[in-house]
């Protein structure tokens, strides 16, 4: 493997992701009191026409990590990225690692996928469930953002529960399918903090 100096790492072209994280903890900062929303503005500007990963440093450079990001984002290995119920049911939960995209079916059976205790490979996190005849719940902690933008097609594809999501904590975004079946996500509290 190729070594490559800090230098020659600074000069690398930004990614799309590594832009979002520097500006979800611009964001962050926002919400902590660090910077005025003057400052937000200008620093958000910065990110988004960075070019390289040394321009994105600049922009964050004086600026903790996001407060969710240390607890419940890891660089540990993840679960399958698979689950699927047919003729009957699956459950994944308690303190597991969930892969950046997730893909769960429930065909004439039932599924329950619990984020409560996971933590994440990601800052962001994509589960797709698809219930055919069949239903999914999932179940996000209060702490963490969570968008739901699913299809029912005789079927429930939704949302239950307040806002979610703390600053700079990790977000999970729900799609998929529901034909004559559900797909139901609810925010729920927290059990236990993830152990590290």
């Amino acid at each position: 493997m190729e070594h490559i100096d800090h230098a020659d790492d600074d000069r690398v072209r930004a990614s799309d992701d590594e832009r979002e994280r520097t500006a979800e903890r611009v964001r962050a900062a926002v919400a902590e009191g660090r910077i005025d929303l003057a400052e937000l503005d200008q620093r958000l500007t910065d990110v988004y026409r960075a070019k390289t990963r040394a321009d994105l440093r600049l922009v964050g450079s004086d600026l903790p990590e996001p407060s969710g990001q240390g607890d419940l984002v890891t660089g540990r290995k993840p679960a399958s990225g698979f689950a699927m119920a047919m003729f009957g049911g699956f459950a994944r939960k308690g303190a597991w690692v969930v892969p950046p995209v997730f893909t769960s079916l429930s065909l004439f059976g039932g599924g329950r996928i619990d984020l409560r205790e996971a933590r994440f490979t990601r800052q962001e996190t994509r589960i797709r469930a698809f219930a055919l005849w069949g239903g999914t719940k999932i179940l996000v902690p209060d702490d963490i953002h969570v968008e739901v933008k699913g299809l029912g097609l005789f079927g429930v594809f939704g949302r239950r529960g307040g806002d979610a999501g703390a600053p700079g904590a990790p977000r999970v975004v729900v799609t998929g399918l529901a034909l004559f079946g559900g797909v139901v996500t609810r925010i729920r509290s927290r059990r236990s903090r993830p152990r590290p």
